[in-house]
């Protein structure tokens, strides 16, 4: 699958960025980088920015994969490609990695870029414009087709966020050819979860949590099951928590037993 694009401090960029034509400027929601490409059996491959993954995806994008997986539309893609079969779309599954968003109308997978074969990284236009045909969210454009020599890095200031209250968290600036960098400004990360995977089941697979999954499963697919539910609350609650709780030394599988057994007894089973 086709490597993720540099995305350099604007600090770190080529100078070709600043010189002349003109600029989009796209609200960066933090996040996993992730991406992803349709096989030829129809089923959709993912990777991060370091490795592709295989039949297990880690927690922190599950619920990004999944909410790819129940919108894209293949035929669309179909209809609007020659040929599908290398073509990589790139994003980011937006998570709590330390500032609060409206998660429940904050898309889970953001589009960037998109690569084909034969045509390269496409513009920030073109690749706006088939996010939305695939029934996904592009990353929100701020400013479309500034003049790059308006643009100074130092003095810009954030702008609202379309999905939080308050400013961005950075944005992402880019031309037509290609050149692109993000402006990122820090923030405190929440200090990380030192309990065991019990208590932290008791405060993330809340009643409302589980109540809002098994209504959606229902919605879909008629049935909500202790392990549909179950997944659906793992899910959204590593999102949700990400960056306090969602590290290395969470034992992913008490932590899923532990969620399971408070669905088991919210749905009755």
């Amino acid at each position: 699958m086709r490597d993720f694009p540099a995305l350099p401090d604007v600090a770190d960029v080529p100078e070709s960025l600043f010189d002349g034509g003109h600029l989009w400027v796209q609200e960066w929601v933090p996040g996993g980088l992730l991406r992803f490409r349709l096989q030829p059996s129809g089923l959709l491959s993912f990777g991060d920015d370091r490795r592709a993954f295989g039949d297990g995806i880690p927690l922190g994008y599950r619920h990004a994969v999944s909410h790819v997986r129940e919108s894209f539309d293949r035929q669309r893609l179909r209809d609007a490609l020659d040929d599908v079969s290398e073509a990589v779309f790139f994003g980011v599954a937006t998570r709590h990695e330390g500032l609060d968003y409206d998660w429940d109308r904050t898309p889970s997978f953001l589009g960037v870029d998109v690569w084909t074969p034969d045509g390269g990284f496409r513009p920030p236009d073109a690749a706006e414009a088939l996010f939305e045909e695939l029934g996904l969210a592009p990353v929100t454009a701020v400013a479309k087709e500034l003049r790059a020599d308006s643009f100074d890095p130092a003095s810009y200031a954030l702008p609202e966020s379309a999905w939080r209250d308050g400013e961005a968290a950075g944005v992402l600036v880019r031309n037509k050819t290609g050149d692109r960098g993000r402006l990122v400004r820090g923030w405190e990360r929440p200090e990380a979860y030192r309990g065991d995977e019990s208590d932290l089941a008791a405060e993330l697979a809340t009643d409302a949590r589980i109540e809002a999954a098994a209504a959606r499963l229902e919605r879909e697919n008629g049935a909500a099951t202790v392990d549909a539910v179950t997944d659906r609350v793992v899910a959204v609650a590593a999102r949700e928590a990400y960056a306090r709780a969602f590290d290395d030394s969470l034992d992913e599988a008490a932590f899923r037993s532990a969620v399971a057994e408070r669905v088991s007894r919210a749905l009755g089973a």
